[in-house]
């Protein structure tokens, strides 16, 4: 499927169209928001539908929460730290796809491995489980024999689902206890009247058995408090995904073309449902020629907020840390 290809529909998920006036503008958060829009000048986006046409967004397929998730652990749009990486602006919509209304006051949490390829809280995990990982968020034991240099478009791993040792086993059917306490990349933050919420991160990188993905939960129902976000539901667990043509181009830019962990592609890999954006393949817009710039990522998802996921977790819980 190439990037401006209407997204295909395939098994038994229900087609609940949501349809949305025109286009979402993801914009520019915290300092250096105006610097970083400059920096976006000419830039190109992926899979945009035609000015002024209706965009109709189907339900968004659900995907495996994977062993690496903290429940609302940081309430905050900006999740970066000090992670080194090519700057991105993530912009999610969340719609109701029964009544194609905006969700609002939804908390939507996101998490998603460093340039690299390691988790905050499972740094003991390394990149992919090879090995531990140190404070700057990298592998420090690659294993003998693995390529080395920038990944191509055609690696040769197998795909093997979430990262294949340490608790639990590959696939992310089960949860991981952290290893340490670092909480870099991730973050929860409160949709606003029109369903929207932003975050400000950075390109994730890749391990061993997944494509490039950020993970992502949609909360309703609950209260937000001083203390963050309390009670509700979980009504959608997913994943979002990146294009191959991005994920090469980041991969020419350092840090990312310092790893020497072979790559999955998005076709290859066992957990994109291959049903384009409709199974969280972000639309993206970015200056081809310079992608070390920051890349605009954006999408909407239909949820139904009535009800909740297959996933173990029934909602976040407070938080400690609200900024």
């Amino acid at each position: 499927m190439t990037d401006n290809q209407e997204p295909t529909y395939e098994g038994n998920m229900t087609r609940r169209r949501v349809v949305v006036a025109g286009g979402m503008a993801v914009a520019a958060v915290g300092a250096g928001g105006a610097a970083a829009a400059n920096a976006f000048a000419g830039t190109r986006d992926e899979a945009t539908a035609a000015p002024g046409a209706e965009t109709c967004y189907p339900l968004t397929s659900e995907a495996v929460e994977g062993p690496y998730y903290i429940d609302a652990d940081k309430i905050r749009r900006n999740i970066t730290e000090d992670q080194a990486g090519i700057p991105l602006s993530l912009g999610l919509r969340v719609i109701d796809a029964e009544t194609c209304e905006p969700v609002r006051n939804a908390a939507v949490d996101i998490w998603h491995c460093s340039a690299l390829g390691v988790y905050s809280g499972y740094e003991a995990m390394g990149s992919g489980g090879g090995g531990g990982g140190g404070p700057s968020g990298g592998p420090t034991d690659v294993p003998t024999g693995t390529p080395t240099g920038t990944p191509t478009g055609t690696p040769t791993g197998t795909p093997t689902g979430e990262p294949p040792s340490g608790p639990p086993p590959g696939g992310g059917g089960g949860h991981a206890e952290p290893t340490d306490d670092k909480r870099y990349l991730r973050g929860t933050w409160r949709t606003d009247r029109h369903g929207r919420v932003t975050f400000r991160t950075v390109f994730p990188g890749w391990y061993q058995g997944r494509c490039v993905h950020i993970h992502v939960k949609v909360h309703v129902d609950g209260t937000w408090t001083e203390a963050g976000y309390e009670g509700g539901h979980t009504c959608h667990t997913g994943q979002l995904f990146f294009s191959e043509k991005a994920v090469l181009a980041s991969a020419e830019v350092a840090p990312y073309s310092t790893s020497t962990v072979t790559r999955t592609t998005l076709d290859e890999d066992t957990i994109y449902p291959g049903n384009g954006h409709e199974g969280g393949l972000l639309y993206l817009a970015y200056d081809k020629r310079h992608i070390a710039r920051g890349v605009h990522a954006r999408l909407t998802l239909g949820v139904v907020p009535d009800e909740t996921d297959g996933s173990a977790s029934a909602g976040p819980s407070p938080s400690a840390t609200s900024f």
